[in-house]
């Protein structure tokens, strides 16, 4: 089982996402758009874990105390295109709390550096070729987020599956 824990989208961020995937679109951005119900913040990738009930515990260790998210920013890390976060304090301290629960519960997860992003199209491609997303500014939008997901994630026919276990 893929797991990974992620904070979901309201409305409003979501229209604010797929706001800019289209405009991307009419520029005829190519790649991989990420489906407007797979578009989250991952918090942790845990990755193949058979034990969702040892995760959810470290969850609730965890204590996730809601917070503000706004967008900020758009950027790439090669060819796949993001957008951003604001800094938000609060927000790292989660993380680092959350990810300190997993590993005293020897629950494997990547240990990259967090870096708040929400992925929107993989394996860019633009028109013309090179690598410059035609974007100088990203979505503004912004939400509370009042809890956190454990997510399993499914390859389907049609790319992943993306299903909140708690």
């Amino acid at each position: 089982m893929r797991l990974f824990i992620a904070i979901q989208f309201d409305d409003t961020v979501l229209e604010a996402l797929t706001g800019l995937q289209e405009s991307l679109r009419g520029q005829r951005v190519g790649g991989n758009y990420t489906p407007r119900e797979n578009l989250h913040l991952t918090l942790a990738f845990i990755g193949d874990y058979d034990d969702p009930e040892a995760v959810l515990e470290a969850l609730d260790r965890a204590e996730f105390r809601p917070m503000e998210l706004s967008l900020d920013g758009v950027g790439c890390f090669g060819d796949l295109f993001w957008v951003g976060l604001a800094e938000n304090k609060a927000l790292q301290v989660y993380v680092k709390r959350l990810r300190r629960e997993l590993a005293d519960a020897g629950i494997p997860f990547d240990r990259k550096r967090f870096s708040p992003h929400i992925t929107l199209v993989r394996r860019v491609s633009v028109p013309g070729g090179g690598t410059m997303v035609p974007v100088s500014e990203g979505p503004k939008g912004s939400m509370r987020a009042t809890h956190v997901s454990l997510m399993r994630s499914d390859r389907g026919k049609n790319g992943m599956i993306y299903t909140e276990i708690n």
